[in-house]
């Protein structure tokens, strides 16, 4: 049988804590940053956890990570 393949956007996009959860950066802080309020901007820089329900379908994307 063939080794399967790792999908290279998740393996960007993820990565894994040392107890196994899956982290990733949040969204919406490139650009137009004058209209959203410091709070906004300070909780959209600190990472967030995958929710219980795609923790599968992710780890289906990274077989070996």
């Amino acid at each position: 049988m063939s080794k399967m393949k790792t999908c290279k956007s998740a393996k960007k996009r993820y990565a894994f804590t040392s107890k196994g959860k899956i982290k990733y950066k949040k969204q919406n802080l490139r650009h137009i940053l004058t209209k959203k309020s410091s709070k906004r901007r300070r909780k959209l820089g600190k990472s967030g956890l995958v929710s219980s329900f795609e923790v599968k379908r992710i780890k289906t994307l990274l077989p070996y990570a």
